[in-house]
């Protein structure tokens, strides 16, 4: 069971940045490692890493990305563009006295850490890329890709697009909807093989309707939960999804860096599980020329989507051991 958030021994404190600011906690001394969430989740995300790595010397930063949590979430949705969260990172690093940093990111915040790594790679050192793989910016724009993803059915990206929809789903049960979407993607709760795919919704439909009614997964607390779903229900959801409504911007935003490789030493936690891993085997199997910094790369047996949360005690072997490897 974990801490609740009250009761880590850890720092909150706001930072300035692009955003107005942003939230972040921090625990431990030492080289910096900036932490970033996914959706749809907090700095509380990586609590059971904090502790880990400032055991192991280091200075663990979690933040709140804009739209989350205490942090800014401007109104436009175009304030949620890729290159506006990398300066928000640089930012972070900047206001806590240091010049650079590793950045190690989960879901979403996987993608923001590699293209952090990519645009700024005079403050980012080292990139950690958890659940989601690096692939470089290139091919048709996205929303083309996912309008024909799903057949009959409507792929979530798609869903998510739409301003006001995904929210009306939502909202009205904060709680609810978080339990069931943690659970349909987590090893131990998710719909079994041949059960209707909880990424995609039949037209008329939401994505609830395929959730996990029933059960939490392990990782999940009746606490954590709370915290999680006390967050939303005071920001609302739109700041996070605005994530999902600019990937076309970010696709035209990163026109100079496509192909390119991630050179900076990497690292990349996958669980054998996740929808994220298996659908973009190929984007691993490229690694050798996207990633040629890549250090350390693992796949979890029987883990799903929420890894650092689900398989903490690895994960954070993982990750102190790949940090320990890196030049000083």
């Amino acid at each position: 069971m974990s801490q609740p958030a009250q009761a880590m021994d850890v720092t909150h404190r706001m930072v300035p940045t692009p955003a107005g600011r942003i939230h972040l906690v921090e625990q431990g001394t030492g080289p910096l490692v900036l932490l970033v969430h996914g959706f749809p989740e907090s700095w509380y995300s990586w609590r059971r890493q904090l502790p880990a790595l400032a055991a192991a010397g280091y200075r663990a930063v979690a933040v709140d990305v804009r739209g989350y949590g205490r942090s800014s979430k401007p109104e436009s949705v175009a304030a949620y563009r890729m290159l506006d969260l990398v300066e928000d990172g640089a930012a972070v690093v900047h206001a806590l006295g240091e010049d650079t940093a590793v950045i190690v990111g989960h879901d979403w915040g996987a993608t923001i850490a590699a293209n952090s790594a990519l645009v700024r790679p005079d403050v980012f050192r080292a990139v950690g890329l958890l659940s989601v793989p690096y692939a470089p910016r290139g091919g048709p724009r996205p929303s083309e890709i996912f309008a024909g993803m799903g057949g009959e059915e409507e792929f979530y990206v798609s869903y998510f697009q739409e301003p006001g929809r995904a929210e009306a789903e939502i909202e009205p049960d904060v709680r609810g909807w978080l339990g069931g979407f943690y659970a349909a993607l987590s090893g131990d709760t998710m719909p079994p093989s041949g059960a209707p795919d909880p990424h995609f919704v039949s037209r008329g439909g939401t994505l609830r309707d395929r959730f996990p009614a029933d059960r939490l997964p392990a990782w999940l607390g009746e606490d954590d939960l709370d915290f999680y779903a006390g967050e939303f229900e005071r920001t609302g959801l739109g700041g996070a999804l605005g994530r999902y409504r600019n990937m076309d911007r970010d696709w035209e935003d990163l026109a100079d860096f496509d192909g390119a490789p991630i050179t900076q030493p990497s690292l990349f936690l996958g669980g054998a599980l996740d929808a994220s891993t298996t659908w973009l085997t190929a984007a691993i199997d490229a690694y050798p020329a996207t990633l040629p910094g890549l250090r350390s790369s693992h796949i979890l047996d029987g883990c799903g989507h929420w890894i650092q949360q689900e398989r903490p005690e690895e994960v954070n072997r993982h990750l102190t051991d790949w940090l320990a490897s890196l030049p000083a």
